[in-house]
């Protein structure tokens, strides 16, 4: 697939993911402001409710009060009527007595009817006082306002019940947050607050008016603030919080794929490289190998004793070239399984193996008109490492060293070892062609190499490096490079002692 296509089906599908996730975080939005504001109408609602309970047990109160006086009163005033009515009752008797009649006059019906009407209008009559009376009552309750002030009118457990009942009522959940209140006059002095009361919470303040209808010099104002009414809102928003994450883990995988994509198609194009890199190395051995080889077959041609030498050394030369190629794809190649199967650590003299390849890389560098110090200042160079893949590691270092030279430059290469903490400490410093800043956090990945399109300076297929860094990981050590453009690079490898 093309690089493009990749690209396209990539913007395409992250414009589609992005216009899904803001779908629904409008979606979300437009939810909480929809929960905000029934949340403020059943709080507003339940305020109202509050604060006219509050008036009306006050008006219930008055009346009963005002009730019970003029009960009493109407007590009394009957109890002097009946009275009167008995002493007047008493003279009739003394009258009719005095008169001489012998025998009592016999109740007729037409007597009983007379009497049953009058105690019918007596139970009217009491009704009708009754019914001036408490319309008496009313009628002072409604005209004559309460001169009381704020403090005598009100309650703080009414206050709290009160709004706790209302809100309830308006579908408030208390268990989930809190409110606390206060009440205060028209000039905004407390009366009443709540025992845990905080001016510092600024969250959610609503004040509905109470005793409004009475004197506006006792009226007041119920304060109530709720502290958690953001976290309240959003908890009741949480239904919508797991298409959300699955959009999210959906835009996750989508872009692991898209990255998996470009990152095998860039190793897929680097082993492509490295196979370019490995035929042209390969080519000029077997090209050299086969002219020697076709000049030495021709009968026709007469060579010297030198001619021969020289020609059986080429093809020496060219085949151990070989040699070494097919080493370092095999080497590499060891890596791809995670088992340390293949190595063989023993108790190594590390100055030993380091001065020993040094010696033999001296002539090397010599013939390119340079010049190859050693540094071996460890006082303990006693680690425990795979003797070949650790002699294998120095020289790949080297063989870099010396690749990588300035022609106009003479090479410089420096080898040195020291003593850090618990750890072996050694340096490989040239004074080459030096690595760019961007290029040098990737040379130790497979097939990788600095260079432009299949030219190159210098031979290599780019798996010297990952292979050095392979084995110092196997050795439970560490690789760091350091490089300035145009000046050099300098190689410092870390790795345990043997000793504690």
């Amino acid at each position: 697939m093309k690089k493009r296509t990749i690209w396209s089906i990539a913007i395409a599908m992250g414009i589609a993911l992005a216009a899904l996730i803001g779908t629904q975080f409008y979606y979300l939005n437009e939810v909480v402001e929809t929960r905000r504001k029934q949340f403020d109408e059943n709080v507003k609602r339940a305020l109202y409710q509050a604060a006219r309970n509050l008036e009306l047990r006050e008006v219930e109160a008055n009346l009963e009060k005002e009730l019970l006086a003029n009960e009493s009163m109407h007590r009394q005033q009957m109890t002097a009527e009946k009275a009167t009515e008995a002493l007047k009752q008493a003279d009739a008797d003394t009258s009719v007595a005095i008169k001489g009649m012998a025998y009592p006059t016999p109740i007729r019906l037409s007597d009983s009817a007379a009497l049953s009407s009058v105690m019918t209008e007596k139970m009217r009559q009491r009704l009708l006082h009754q019914k001036d009376l408490l319309n008496e009552v009313i009628y002072e309750s409604l005209y004559m306002p309460d001169d009381r002030p704020l403090e005598q009118r009100i309650r703080r457990t009414d206050v709290d019940n009160a709004l706790k009942t209302e809100l309830q009522h308006n579908g408030i959940d208390l268990r989930q947050v809190g409110y606390h209140f206060q009440v205060l006059t028209v000039d905004g002095r407390e009366v009443v607050r709540c025992p845990d009361f905080s001016t510092a919470f600024n969250e959610a303040v609503y004040r509905e008016p109470i005793f409004e209808h009475g004197s506006p010099a006792h009226m007041g104002f119920l304060l109530v603030r709720f502290p958690g009414a953001n976290e309240y809102i959003l908890s009741s928003t949480k239904f919508v919080l797991p298409s959300i994450g699955f959009s999210f883990l959906v835009l996750g995988i989508f872009v692991f794929t898209i990255y998996s994509i470009f990152r095998q198609k860039k190793l897929s194009q680097m082993k492509t490289d490295f196979i370019n890199n490995m035929t042209h190395e390969l080519k000029t051995p077997i090209a050299s190998i086969s002219l020697v080889s076709q000049m030495l077959s021709d009968e026709s041609m007469h060579f010297s004793e030198e001619s021969l030498r020289r020609n059986y050394k080429v093809i020496a030369d060219e085949t151990k070239r070989l040699r070494l190629l097919v080493e370092k794809v095999l080497q590499l190649s060891m890596f791809d399984n995670t088992q340390a199967a293949n190595f063989k650590f023993d108790e190594l003299d590390a100055d030993a193996v380091v001065a020993e390849v040094a010696s033999t890389f001296q002539l090397k560098v010599e013939a390119a008109g340079g010049k190859l110090e050693t540094m071996l200042d460890a006082e303990d160079p006693i680690i425990l490492a795979d003797s070949m893949h650790f002699t294998n590691l120095i020289n790949n270092l080297l063989e870099n060293a010396l690749k990588y030279s300035r022609p106009d430059v003479p090479p410089h290469l420096v080898v040195s070892t020291r003593n850090e903490g618990k750890a072996l400490k050694i340096s490989i410093s040239d004074n080459g062609l030096g690595i760019k800043k961007e290029n040098l956090k990737r040379i130790f990945e497979r097939f990788y190499r600095v260079h432009t399109g299949n030219v190159h300076n210098v031979r290599g297929v780019g798996i010297g490096l990952a292979y050095v860094a392979g084995v110092v990981k196997a050795h439970n050590g560490t690789i760091v490079a350091e490089s300035e453009y145009g000046k050099g690079t300098t190689f410092t490898i870390s790795i345990p002692l043997l000793s504690p």
